[in-house]
């Protein structure tokens, strides 16, 4: 069963084909970083122009280069939610259209449940990191396992009990940490998109030049919760009182500020993963998102010895069709599908909350 899987939920423009849930024929992700970063983050209505621009381009591409034709394809997934509403309205419209045009079953998907699904796509080479198996290739972990989401949009903590089952056990109460690279790298001036800027600047840095501080979230009832907004004030407004005791002022620190500004967003993270892996006693963690392309964040999860971390490969963990096909598959392999006046939604509810 091959399946058309269209993405659009933010800036970037794909579509993909995809067999059985797992065989990847073809996937084209055409992105706009190019056009945002002269503005420093993805401005919504220019993201959702391009994407009526580009859409039939990309699919038709997508296509040709899985050697098929529009007669050739079984079913139709694309993302419906969460996102940015006119982004996600384009893609969703498309593929309702392409696939009302050809008579196909269509189902609406869950952005964030795609991005888990991506290691577990056949051809996209997994890493395994922690444990016996480490660093070979791992085959797709059995249910339930822990999932981590990290994105521009989204920080989420999660048990994971099939494909499109998963209970939320923490996320972010204010930023998301990819949310967090951004506005950090744009006030100093590292570049865009920050996630991966912050990435390359951190190698050359000290990540202990500044010790920022980590927030204290463990009142209440949300052990697993993460918080950014302290650690952005901290490095944007109070550097100083963070540097560490005895380190000199460097003419050019901006390595040292994005390597410990680093070290520091992906111990928030972690410190409430690895809380979580010990209450539920989960010991198998899957990780998806633009954010699990993170050098940093895998060397640290590859350090603990008793769990075992999987990601998609890079090409996997920013948006793209792949995933979206290749969950799309299993809906539509159980008959399920979603009638063709399903619309968007930009938010999902308990994806994200506010401190009690």
């Amino acid at each position: 069963m091959k399946i058309l899987g269209v993405e659009s939920s933010c800036d970037e423009c794909a579509a993909a084909v995809v067999e059985d849930g797992r065989t990847i024929h073809s996937s084209v992700v055409s992105t706009q970083i190019p056009i945002h970063a002269v503005y420093a983050g993805v401005v919504p209505e220019l993201a959702s122009r391009k994407h009526t621009e580009w859409i039939y381009a990309v699919v038709h591409e997508a296509l040709t280069g899985a050697g098929l034709g529009p007669g050739d394809i079984d079913g139709v997934a694309a993302t419906s939610r969460p996102g940015l509403l006119g982004s996600l309205l384009v893609g969703l419209s498309f593929a309702k259209a392409f696939a009302w045009a050809r008579n196909l079953p269509f189902i609406a998907v869950n952005h964030m449940l795609a991005h888990l699904y991506a290691s577990r796509l056949e051809n996209a080479p997994r890493i395994a990191h922690g444990g016996a198996d480490a660093g070979l290739p791992a085959s797709p972990p059995p249910y339930p396992f822990l999932g981590l989401l990290v994105s521009g949009g989204h920080s989420l903590i999660c048990r994971v009990d099939d494909f499109d089952n998963i209970t939320v056990l923490g996320t972010t109460i204010d930023d998301a940490v990819g949310e967090a690279f951004d506005k950090v790298s744009t006030y100093y001036g590292f570049g865009y998109p920050g996630g991966a800027v912050i990435d390359r600047l951190a190698r050359k840095g000290d990540p202990y030049a500044f010790n920022f501080p980590l927030p204290n979230l463990r009142k209440g009832q949300h052990p697993y919760d993460v918080s950014y907004s302290g650690l952005k004030t901290a490095v944007i407004n109070q550097l100083e009182r963070f540097r560490r005791a005895g380190a000199g002022v460097k003419e050019d620190e901006g390595a040292d500020i994005a390597a410990s500004f680093q070290r520091t967003a992906v111990e928030i993270l972690l410190r409430a993963l690895f809380r979580a892996a010990d209450d539920t006693g989960l010991r198998v963690i899957v990780a998806g998102g633009g954010v699990a392309a993170n050098s940093f964040l895998r060397e640290r999860l590859a350090a603990r010895s008793d769990l075992r971390c999987v990601f998609p490969p890079l090409e996997l963990c920013g948006d793209n069709g792949a995933m979206v096909a290749g969950i799309g598959f299993r809906y539509l392999a159980r008959g399920e599908t979603s009638p063709l006046t399903v619309s968007a939604s930009a938010r999902v509810e308990g994806f994200k909350r506010a401190y009690p």
